[in-house]
């Protein structure tokens, strides 16, 4: 019975020939439309202009141009970090486009994609802060840094640091106002948004480390168990790493520096 049931669950009987269930791939085919999950607030990888309210960066690009080679329509459904996962198991999105790191963590809870990007760790300081000037200066006792919940940082940040204390935040612009109000010394985070506090702070410092710390590899996320649609999206990031579609989104928003062109 239980065999049964399992088999049920993959394959649709019609008289004697089996008929695959309907995957996403075929389901995006179907109704025409791609469900997106992105952080709007990911600056030049999916972000709301301040300006125009309209969302802009490399991945709604991409996922523009996903949606166009299916056929489709393209719905963007906001997300973040901490609920990525969650989001795209409980079918609320069928892929996440937002510049998601591939961790092992994650790998045994949502399938990846090929990379398309890759980004170290930075760190975002004040101008005027008297003992911040370079990598080394931030695990020092009295330290205190930010990283938010779920990333990569947050991950790194509690590995790696002995002497700094290391404070977890979870809202979208949390870590900067830590910084900005004095409560932390620096906060940590990748190659876009360091770019990001450089074009809307004045008071930001950025520090690069002298050699590159946790280069994490950048890939598109979907559920697992769907090796069609698995493939489907890599094809797609392969057609525009070699067709130019990404190195000019990634031109665009200034992200070219850390294109994954293998």
């Amino acid at each position: 019975m239980a065999l049964h049931a399992a088999l049920q669950s993959v394959f649709v009987v019609s008289g004697t020939s089996p008929v695959r269930a309907e995957g996403r791939l075929d389901r995006v085919q179907r109704t025409g439309l791609l469900r997106v999950c992105i952080w709007p607030d990911y600056y030049a990888i999916s972000f709301r202009s301040p300006y125009s309210g309209e969302l802009q960066g490399l991945d709604i690009d991409m996922a523009r141009a996903f949606a166009h080679d299916l056929g489709a329509r393209v719905s963007f459904v906001e997300s973040g970090f901490p609920n990525f996962v969650a989001d795209l198991r409980s079918d609320r999105c069928d892929i996440g486009m937002f510049g998601i790191g591939v961790t092992a963590v994650r790998a045994e809870k949502v399938a990846f994609s090929q990379p398309y990007l890759r980004s170290g760790i930075y760190a975002v300081s004040s101008q005027t802060h008297p003992r911040i000037l370079r990598w080394d200066d931030l695990d020092q006792d009295g330290m205190v840094v930010a990283v938010q919940k779920g990333t990569v940082m947050d991950d790194y940040a509690s590995r790696a640091f002995r002497k700094a204390s290391v404070r977890i935040v979870s809202g979208p612009l949390e870590r900067e106002e830590e910084v900005e109000s004095g409560r932390a010394d620096a906060f940590l985070t990748d190659f876009p948004y360091g770019q990001r506090m450089l074009a809307f702070h004045q008071w930001a410092h950025l520090i690069a480390p002298e050699s590159p710390v946790q280069t994490t590899p950048y890939a598109y996320a979907v559920a697992p168990g769907d090796p069609l649609w698995l493939d489907r999206v890599n094809r797609f990031v392969d057609a525009v790493k070699r067709d130019g579609r990404l190195e000019a989104a990634a031109a665009r928003f200034r992200l070219t520096p850390i294109v994954a062109r293998d």
